[in-house]
């Protein structure tokens, strides 16, 4: 009897921030392959018979790889069982969840997305920061600070050049070159910028500079991952800190 994956985005980090769908797969799955930010509270909604698989991958520290993932979602599924694969965010930002989907396709594995809400627009608005704003903004640029291979993927005179707010995960590792690249190709050192750590979460904490000044004010204030790195003017409104 073959089994499914649902493919589940468990949101920023507040539990509450998890659709009502992926909620209820998680509630009906027979078992749970979870990544590192995934908040631990969502994993005590899964049913008492659920088998929970612990794949968390740590910034340059990947203990079970990528490969290694698609074939447990294969195995579990092939077992008979309801699998969710619950990763942290949107499956499809950044999260892999296009190449897991690939490899479940391949091997005839009934696979379903649910969406979630990615930490470059939740894990921002929580902060009080808006990706996009009429009088600032009209447009929004995600990339990923993390290297594959050790290639730097961007090109940094594009990058520098663009209109409205740009969002950076997974950057912290790479802050000071990546602010360093965006002022060497044209970007403002003066323009707003922010860092917004545990995104969501009680702890949550956030530092304002600008493009200049963020990686050293980041580093005075103790700022690591997982952090959400936003440039652009939306950066000096933080609504929220001003009610």
């Amino acid at each position: 009897m073959s089994g499914k994956v649902w493919l589940v985005g468990a949101g920023p980090g507040d539990p509450g921030l998890i659709t009502v769908m992926g909620l209820d797969c998680l509630k009906r799955a027979d078992a749970v392959v979870y990544d590192r930010l995934v908040n631990p509270l969502l994993l005590k909604e899964a049913a008492a018979h659920c088998v929970l698989i612990d794949v968390g991958k740590r910034a340059d520290h990947h203990p079970i790889p990528q490969d290694r993932i698609n074939a447990i979602l294969i195995e579990q599924a092939n077992m008979g069982r309801e699998v969710v694969r619950l990763k942290g965010g949107d499956p499809f930002v950044f999260g892999r969840g296009g190449e897991e989907a690939e490899a479940l396709v391949r091997a005839g594995v009934t696979c379903e997305v649910v969406p979630g809400i990615t930490s470059a627009i939740g894990g921002l608005a929580r902060a009080g920061i808006p990706v996009t704003h009429r009088d600032f903004a009209s447009s929004f640029h995600v990339i990923t600070g993390h290297l594959r291979d050790g290639k730097d993927p961007h090109n940094w005179r594009v990058l520098a050049q663009l209109d409205g707010t740009l969002i950076i995960l997974m950057g912290m590792s790479r802050l000071a070159d990546i602010c360093q690249q965006l002022i060497l190709h044209g970007r403002d050192a003066d323009t707003p910028a922010a860092v917004v750590m545990n995104a969501s979460h009680p702890e949550q904490r956030t530092v304002l500079a600008t493009l200049g000044t963020l990686a050293q004010e980041s580093a005075r204030a103790g700022m690591a991952a997982p952090s959400l790195i936003v440039i652009g003017d939306v950066a000096a409104l933080t609504l929220l800190q001003s009610l």
